[in-house]
């Protein structure tokens, strides 16, 4: 699964694979309304895109362009962890999921969860998780998903 077109309310969507030149479609603007985001220079994007691609379907970070004023606004990423257990099964994580304030409520964030969700399963994933605040809680469960357990992090300075 590659792209996908989606109706909207006036135009069609189109999920797609980030590419090299959507840094200067606001992707790294996108992603500092989700988290903190330091300033990326061209060149790191560029290392770090290609460092992606090098893991091939084992990571896909998908985006949604306006096809209006060609900004990025919306996207996901996921990536398959290899495990031993269940038979040496895999596990798709999502991460990064944010949708521009300016286009919320166009279903654009489900869109690119149905994509993401697509591509663990095609991987031969046997679950997906990820990772929310309890405020987007309920929109993960409008896309299928459950709580379940809770999260535990440690972050290095």
């Amino acid at each position: 699964m590659q792209t996908g077109d989606f109706p909207g309310p006036e135009k069609k969507f189109q999920v797609r694979k980030l590419e090299i030149l959507d840094i200067n479609k606001g992707f790294i603007e996108l992603l500092k309304q989700l988290t903190i985001c330091d300033s990326v220079s061209h060149k790191e994007f560029e290392e770090r895109f290609h460092e992606i691609c090098s893991y091939g379907d084992d990571h896909l970070v998908c985006v949604i362009e306006d096809d209006k004023s060609g900004k990025i606004i919306a996207t996901g990423s996921v990536f398959i962890e290899k495990k031993f257990i269940r038979n040496c099964g895999k596990v798709g994580h999502i991460e990064d999921v944010v949708v521009d304030s300016s286009a919320r409520g166009l279903q654009l964030g489900k869109k690119v969860i149905e994509f993401l969700v697509a591509h663990a399963c095609s991987m031969g994933c046997y679950k997906v998780i990820l990772d929310c605040s309890t405020e987007n809680k309920a929109f993960y469960e409008k896309c299928g998903f459950k709580q379940k357990e809770i999260q535990m992090v440690k972050y290095f300075t």
